[in-house]
């Protein structure tokens, strides 16, 4: 059974919802950034990037630039931009982009399902971003972003979102990125169905935010190992729970900036012994598994695979971008590691596909290529099979935003 965490949120109070919460602080530009900060004093940016103002100049990710996070976030509830509820409390929270509408829970997930490994995982974590993140949750006391979890479909929670969704929402408004959101505030006293509708689930999957959730099991180890005071907030992360045929799940491009000396017709070539090529009037995405569009200077290849590949019964190595790695960019373009060559940048695949092919048209890079999405089911079978996805292999949706529903730990 999957165990949910009712919890009193800290928010902003209603007129100053859509004022305060904000993406996520790596998803700004630097100038996008200083002007969100210059023009509204109620953002949750002041908050995780004190340092915007000029009296902080703290190392980042140090103590102190943690501290300075605290002080502002203190500063927020004392001047009453946020609150705390009163009661403990269940979060609907809905974000419709254009015909897409995502519905799900916010709620406090047990860190001991999560050590159990009955919150599955399809992602390596480093070990300094852990310890980075968990000194940043132990120093400022909160979670501010829900980590994405994805699950089985339950006819059940359908039934039950269509009942309580019908009366107004605690927050309504929109972002300039089109996106409608909305948060209904369930009194889990009152109303306790979602914890037994949720306990029908054997495990839940991650699909989104694995620093997150490991940086919350490893605070909780070292709250008890530096015996610091103990609350059972301290027993469960901050998630947002979510049905799998909800999730929208979209594809990296891989973007090259050198052919590893050799020339376009004898790199055609050398992959010409495990795919099968063939020029495109145009180019296009990939329409199927297993074919991968290559951009190449003015022109675009379809490359599908030949049977020369052994698709083994590993999942990982069945997935299109391990294949592209195994076979392209490893033997004949020389990128040992995806994670760290400076030769290879990633594209989501929200960017439109016109810019990605000019890209390599004008030159900037040498060559790029184009995935077919990865399925849920795919993703799902790499976490049961205790596999780790390539890297870059999914660009998950919702994408969720910082400040609507903050966690205190330390309660």
């Amino acid at each position: 059974m999957s165990i949910i965490h009712p919890f009193k949120a800290i928010r902003p109070t209603r007129d100053k919802a859509q004022l305060v919460s904000t993406r996520p602080l790596a998803a700004y530009r630097k100038h996008i950034l200083r002007a969100k900060l210059d023009e509204n004093p109620y953002t949750f940016l002041h908050i995780i990037h004190p340092e915007g103002d000029k009296e902080h100049h703290s190392k980042a990710n140090s103590v102190e630039r943690f501290e300075a996070v605290k002080s502002r976030y203190d500063s927020f509830i004392e001047q009453g931009i946020l609150i705390q509820d009163t009661e403990e409390s269940f979060y609907i929270y809905r974000q419709t982009k254009g015909a897409h509408q995502f519905t799900g829970v916010i709620a406090g997930v047990s860190i001991e399902e999560y050590k159990d490994d009955l919150i599955k995982k399809h992602e390596a974590t480093i070990t300094s971003r852990e310890s980075m993140f968990t000194n940043y949750l132990n120093t400022t006391g909160f979670n501010a972003e829900p980590v994405l979890l994805a699950h089985t479909h339950l006819p059940e929670l359908d039934k039950y979102f269509d009942k309580v969704t019908k009366v107004r929402p605690e927050y309504e408004f929109s972002t300039t990125d089109k996106i409608k959101h909305e948060l209904w505030v369930i009194d889990a006293q009152k109303d306790s169905k979602l914890i037994a509708i949720y306990a029908n689930l054997n495990q839940l999957y991650i699909a989104d935010g694995h620093h997150r959730s490991a940086s919350s099991a490893r605070l909780k180890d070292t709250i008890i190992k530096n015996k610091q005071a103990q609350f059972p907030n301290q027993d469960y992360f901050l998630a947002y729970l979510i049905d799998e045929q909800k999730l929208e799940i979209l594809e990296f491009q891989r973007l090259v900036k050198h052919l590893n000396g050799l020339t376009p017709k004898s790199f055609l070539q050398a992959c010409e012994a495990h795919f099968e090529i063939e020029e495109l009037k145009k180019a296009r995405k990939p329409l199927q598994r297993h074919e991968i569009v290559c951009l190449l200077g003015k022109s675009a290849y379809s490359f599908k695979v030949k049977n020369t590949i052994s698709i083994e019964k590993n999942t990982v190595k069945q997935l299109d971008a391990q294949i592209l790695t195994d076979y392209i960019l490893s033997p004949i373009l020389g990128i040992e590691d995806l994670k760290t060559s400076k030769d290879i940048d990633f594209v989501p695949g929200t960017k439109d596909l016109k810019k990605v092919v000019d890209l390599v048209k004008k030159n900037d890079f040498k060559v790029g290529f184009l995935l077919f999405p990865v399925s849920i089911n795919e993703v799902k079978e790499v976490a049961d099979q205790g596999g780790i996805m390539p890297p870059k292999s999914t660009w998950v949706e919702p994408k969720m935003r910082s400040g609507l529903t903050i966690y205190n730990i330390n309660e």
